[in-house]
């Protein structure tokens, strides 16, 4: 089925049985580099993301941007001849992705020790709250309770504020990349064993492993890193510092930066004081600091900054929302991560594009994503040679 032989991950199939962000997320950074993506869906049902907005034209926008590059197979699993029309499907495939709450494959009749012996080489990812040998594992896993429980809502936001997620799904996005890695590190593990395995990926690890230093700020320290803005810890001044007509980021992160950046603020004498000498006592006296910047920028206009920052080799940068991106020449044009497609029933639309840039084989998007069922006929009939007939009868029960 898969055209894209000279793509990075051409000839690689992926049976995608996940759902709504983590596990779809993955199965597009593969779609996109070439695998040939399954994606089996509920009949008349499909996937719970082609519910949810925005809506454009009648489709979900949410499921289209996620789901693109991809093929749409219905089958009802719960049922005996689903469950063989998927073995069927392991026995040629590479890799399956699932993000059920563990122990529904089990349920399903196709956990890894089946599929494992429908097909000695699959490589299957299973992404979940909180993984397979969790005490945790019944309990459901939205990304909301990943940033929970993984910690970065507790340093996230202000001091004198609740604890706030962050502004996108972030444990989502990291499970889907994490569970992305592990699947390409196992197709190249079983070029040398001949075997394939079993990939576990919760969003709390994933989550976990993202706060890095800040673990280590406990475990060398015994303190709890609070929240402290936008301010970080290492490094002064380094913050969001609001201008006359919006934000801008400073960041000012080394001794050579801070003489420079003393040199834009037209004070020379700051340079030879002993208290803002080095990183480590600029962090110590922060919050004067910042008194000094906020003085210096609150008269001037986003762009007056950014023109004399940038000038002067100052790590800056404007506070970008939505609108902003997607008007941005070199993010839209020369970046390009705002990708145009022709979907067959909204018509031309603009979805994110891959920030993986490769030389010889780039991400391509090739189709956009499917709709419900739209390969059914077609993957049963050449990929695993179902006769018309047979097809048919697993049209009539519903199983397809």
């Amino acid at each position: 089925m898969n055209k894209s032989k000279q793509k990075a991950l051409g000839g690689l199939r992926v049976i995608d049985l996940s759902r709504v962000l983590s596990g779809p997320f993955c199965t597009m950074i593969l779609a996109d580099l070439g695998a040939e993506v399954i994606k089996i869906e509920m009949p008349k049902v499909g996937n719970d993301t082609r519910t949810l907005g925005p809506f454009l034209n009648g489709e979900s926008m949410y499921f289209v941007n996620m789901n693109r590059n991809k093929y749409s197979l219905t089958l009802d699993l719960k049922k005996k001849e689903g469950k063989q029309v998927l073995l069927d499907l392991v026995a040629k495939s590479d890799v399956i992705v699932e993000n059920f709450k563990p122990g529904v494959m089990k349920k399903l009749g196709v956990d890894y020790e089946t599929l494992k012996s429908s097909n000695p080489k699959i490589i299957c990812a299973s992404i979940s709250g909180f993984g397979q040998t969790s005490k945790y594992a019944a309990r459901a896993g939205y990304d909301i309770i990943g940033q929970a429980m993984g910690g970065i809502m507790s340093c996230t936001g202000w001091p004198d504020k609740p604890p706030s997620k962050v502004g996108t799904p972030i444990a989502d996005i990291l499970a889907g990349l994490f569970a992305t890695i592990g699947i390409l590190a196992s197709v190249l593990a079983r070029g040398k064993t001949r075997k394939g395995q079993h990939i576990d990926v919760a969003l709390v690890d994933s989550v976990i492993s993202s706060l890095n230093t800040l673990v280590q700020i406990y475990l060398v320290t015994g303190k709890v890193p609070e929240r402290v803005g936008n301010r970080y810890l290492f490094m002064a001044p380094f913050n969001t510092f609001k201008a006359k007509d919006g934000w801008v980021v400073i960041g000012i992160g080394n001794d050579k930066l801070w003489h420079k950046f003393c040199e834009v603020l037209q004070r020379d004498d700051l340079k030879d004081l002993e208290k803002y000498s080095s990183n480590k006592k600029r962090v110590e006296h922060f919050e004067e600091l910042e008194r000094i910047v906020n003085d210096w920028i609150k008269d001037k206009t986003k762009q007056e900054i950014m023109n004399l920052l940038l000038k002067n080799g100052i790590p800056a940068s404007l506070v970008y929302d939505i609108k902003d991106i997607v008007n941005d020449e070199n993010i839209v044009k020369d970046r390009e991560m705002l990708v145009e497609m022709s979907h067959p029933t909204i018509g031309r639309i603009k979805v994110v594009g891959s920030p993986i840039k490769m030389s010889e084989t780039p991400p391509t998007f090739d189709a956009p994503a499917p709709t419900l069922g739209q390969n059914t006929k077609e993957i049963l009939k050449n990929l695993l040679g179902y006769p018309d007939k047979k097809i048919e009868s697993l049209m009539k029960e519903n199983i397809i």
